[in-house]
Formats: C-alpha cells, sequence, structure tokens
C-alpha cells in the first residue's frame, strides 16, 4: 500500500490585479496525481513557480487541496491545526531550504531538536536529551554542536541540525524543499549521500523537491516533471534522463552540466513561462515549445501510461514512445 496518495489535486488561489481589479483564479496545481511508497523518493523538478513547494505543502497536509484529494497512510488528511492533524504531523516533517531561516537564533540547537518531541510529548526530559544526542551523532554532527547556536555553524552543519530535528519524531514521510541549494557542491554531496543512507536505515519516504536534476537523479526512485501546475513526465529517472520523451524535459536535461560531447544537443528555451492567471489554451507548454502544431495549442494533452513505465503528457509522444495497451 502506498503511503502518500495525491489523487487530480489542484490548489487555487484568488488573486487580484491592480488594488481596485476583480479577483483572478490562480490554478498553481492544476490536477496532479502520484503516489509515494515507503522507503521510496519521488523528485519534483521543474522551473521556480511551476508548482513544487505547494505540491509539497500539499503533500504534508499544511494546504488543503482546492480539488481532488491528499491520503496519508489510506487516510484523507484532516482538518490543517486540528488534533488529528497534529497527530499525523509527528509522521511526517518538511526540510527547509534555507536552514538559517528555519532555526530560532536565540536557541541551542540541542533546543531546536528537542522542540518536536516536546510538542508531540515524547519521553520525558532524560529521554529526550538521550534521544537528542543520538540524533547529533546520525546527521554527522559532534557532542560540542548541541549547545552552540545557529550561527556558530556553518551552512551544511546548521542543516544537518535541521534535518536531526526532522528526524526527532521518527517521522515516515519527509518533503525536501530544496534542500541543498544554498549549499556549496562539496557539502552538498555530504549532504545528500547521508539523507540517501538515513533513507536505507530508517525506511523513509521523501518527497525531494529541487531544480538542480543531478541531484534529483541520484536520490530519487522516480521523478516527476512539472511544468505550470501539471506534470508533463513521471518515470524511472535513468529512463527518463537518458531518453527524455517530453520537449520541456529534454530542455531541462539538456542544460544539465556534462564533460565532453552532449548526448542531447542544448535546447534553449525562448520567452518565459506564462502567467498561470492567464494559462493558454490547449499544451501550457506550446507557446515555448520547438515541436508544437496545431493540436497542441487547441487540446490539453493527458498525462498518458506508455509501456516503458513513464507518464507523458504530449501530443508528439506516440512518435517517440508506443503507448501500451
Amino acid at each position: 500500500m502506498s503511503l502518500l496518495d495525491v489523487t487530480d489535486a489542484a490548489q487555487i488561489y484568488t488573486t487580484r490585479r491592480g488594488l481596485f481589479g476583480r479577483p483572478v483564479k490562480v490554478r498553481a496545481v492544476d490536477g496532479i496525481s502520484f503516489s509515494v511508497q515507503p522507503g521510496r523518493t519521488l523528485g519534483v523538478v521543474g522551473e521556480s513557480g511551476c508548482g513544487k513547494s505547494t505540491t509539497g505543502r500539499m503533500a504534508l497536509g499544511l494546504e488543503r487541496p482546492s480539488e481532488g484529494s491528499v491520503t496519508f497512510e489510506g487516510a484523507a488528511m484532516p482538518v490543517p491545526r486540528s488534533a488529528e492533524w497534529r497527530d499525523m504531523r509527528a509522521k511526517m516533517q518538511l526540510v527547509f531550504q534555507d536552514p538559517l531561516g528555519a532555526m530560532d537564533r536565540r536557541l541551542t540547537i540541542a533546543q531546536q531538536i528537542e522542540e518536536p518531541l516536546v510538542i508531540h510529548r515524547i519521553g520525558n526530559a532524560a529521554e529526550r536529551k538521550e534521544r537528542v544526542a543520538a540524533l547529533l551523532v546520525d546527521v554527522g554532527l559532534r557532542p560540542d554542536h548541541a549547545a552552540r547556536h545557529p550561527h556558530e555553524l556553518s551552512g551544511g552543519q546548521r542543516q544537518r541540525a535541521v534535518l536531526a530535528r526532522a528526524l526527532a519524531t521518527n517521522p515516515k514521510l519527509l518533503v525536501c524543499d530544496e534542500p541543498v541549494s544554498a549549499l556549496d557542491v562539496s557539502i552538498q554531496a555530504q549532504v545528500v549521500n547521508m539523507l540517501t543512507d538515513l533513507q536505507v536505515a530508517r525506511g523513509i519516504a521523501m518527497v525531494f523537491i529541487s531544480h538542480d536534476l543531478k541531484v534529483v537523479r541520484q536520490v530519487s526512485h522516480e521523478v516527476a516533471v512539472m511544468y505550470l501546475g501539471r506534470i508533463v513526465e513521471q518515470g524511472d529517472p535513468e529512463a527518463l534522463f537518458a531518453d527524455p520523451a517530453h520537449p520541456y524535459t529534454r530542455a531541462l536535461v539538456s542544460a544539465i552540466p556534462v564533460p565532453g560531447p552532449r548526448r542531447i544537443p542544448r535546447i534553449v528555451l525562448t520567452g518565459d513561462p506564462p502567467n498561470p492567471a492567464d494559462r493558454p489554451s490547449g499544451c501550457a507548454f506550446h507557446t515555448r515549445c520547438p515541436v508544437a502544431i496545431a493540436r497542441c495549442k487547441a487540446e490539453v494533452p493527458a498525462l498518458r501510461h506508455f509501456d516503458d513505465g513513464r507518464k507523458i503528457a504530449c501530443h508528439l509522444a506516440d512518435a517517440q514512445t508506443k503507448v501500451a495497451e
């Protein structure tokens, strides 16, 4: 059974154009579906503003979808801030992009790691102290780091402390929102390796949100590519990165720095992503797609299953991949 199921989920916000403008509905996430199995990682990639972070917040129950559903361990997400929601939140945690911004600069590292245990009333004072010490070891921090404050740690050490706090309640699901983008490349590799090791040791499921395709490829068992609130391609990372089918995925993969000759020629997309409040007709990508046809402008492509295990939302996918029976 899946740990997390997101079914036809949409998140619609209402905004205004100008001070006296009429309300406009913005579909930040537009009918996405995916599942995450225990101990597995779903990578979510796409340009800024495509709905990745909103998807993560819906997966955690921080936002209720305007349409569709989100279930965790087979049960619907409780109403946010309710007692049932707080109980469920102990089983799922968020790893933030900016570790310094995610921490209270007035508290020591030990106090911040202990905080979830206090909130969820886990253990007594002695047990919580022992738990904090064990978590510091698990994430590669020294015992003396416990008494330090966030500004006394390096960026990598702060992110390790944030991860220790997220692991305090023994969650079954981690949503990692750009967890290594603020770190140096060498530190990124250390944190990514640590995340992978902890996942194997603890059987934690992850939704890993990032714009860094190399990192996503390393940590993910499955990858979902988002564009303007929709999933346009989803599947095994090795197959998806070796032979991307959707034109948008091809453009993203072609931008990955590689030594030597490129297997996929560099594809430079023209223009900016459309405004979600003024979504184009048909396929939202057709305004930037180098191979768009008339059908792309008139008809929204469905996310279809193909015989190589992938899901692709492109009218031209039939020319590249045979549709599964």
